[in-house]
């Protein structure tokens, strides 16, 4: 199987071009490829495939092999393999993920995208719609129960579930014991990613990510923009933040009046290489 390794600010993935391979497992090969000891090394499998609705599609595959609905730092990298190698020439196209279509603008420099601003779509703030069990309408800025201590999180999707929590000290965060506790919380049906940040200013949040299926990554793009709603819905930042992350910064502006969210981030291409499964 060909491949390339790609990431977008640290958050790396294994991307395979399906209009040319076919992955006919796509969860075990997520499995194998993401091992970093015995496989490619990544968190996870993306899978670019031709769409009958958009210019193409993403399948994406955490690194546990369970399948994702969307990722933010993914559909960059997916845009510029797309551009990079011919499968389109336009510098704004749209991918098709499990959460719907996505529109990217893509920013070329001699020849190779170097930056994309991703339209996000609207972020999900319905408790029954993110899921979270829950009587509450909405949770925002609530009290739960998680690692023997009381937490305040706010809760919205964006394509895929967020608990986005306040705390004073990210950097020395024992994430490796707090995260588990959130992804399988009882309040989360499907699981849960979960964002640890800290409010520096009105225009900048740091934070640390725990994906479901992954753990910890570099960064979360969906995470982000998760974050920036939470600390905009909470009255914490402007409606433009940029939120710095363990591999980078991503920037992200909620339009409130058209509640679309939108991301900016860079897309890196590591290495193409082949492998025999």
């Amino acid at each position: 199987m060909k491949f390339t390794k790609m990431h977008g600010i640290g958050n790396d993935y294994v991307y395979v071009n399906c209009f040319e391979e076919t992955v006919e497992d796509p969860s075990r090969t997520a499995i194998a490829v993401s091992d970093r000891h015995f496989g490619i090394g990544s968190d996870g499998l993306i899978l670019i495939k031709p769409s009958d609705v958009a210019d193409g599609k993403m399948e994406m595959y955490n690194a546990d092999g369970s399948q994702g609905a969307m990722c933010g730092n993914g559909i960059r990298c997916v845009a510029k393999y797309m551009y990079d190698h011919g499968i389109t020439d336009k510098t704004s196209i749209s991918v098709e993920t499990k959460s719907g279509i996505k529109y990217l603008d893509l920013t070329v420099k001699d020849g190779k995208v170097t930056e994309v601003r991703v339209n996000m779509g609207a972020p999900v703030f319905r408790a029954a719609d993110i899921p979270v069990l829950t009587e509450k309408e909405q949770v925002v800025d609530e009290p739960v129960q998680a690692a023997g201590k009381t937490w305040r999180i706010t809760c919205v999707s964006m394509g895929n579930p967020h608990a986005v929590t306040y705390i004073d000290d990210v950097k020395n965060l024992d994430i490796e014991k707090v995260g588990p506790e959130f992804e399988n919380h009882a309040m989360f049906p499907d699981r849960v990613n979960t964002e640890f940040a800290r409010v520096i200013d009105r225009r900048t949040v740091e934070m640390r990510v725990w994906e479901r299926g992954s753990g910890e990554t570099l960064a979360c793009g969906t995470g982000a923009c998760a974050t920036a709603v939470a600390s905009i819905a909470n009255g914490y930042t402007e409606d433009e933040v940029t939120v710095k992350l363990l591999g980078g910064d991503l920037k992200i502006f909620w339009d409130r009046k058209e509640n679309t969210v939108y991301m900016t981030g860079s897309a890196t291409t590591v290495f193409d290489g082949e492998i025999e499964l």
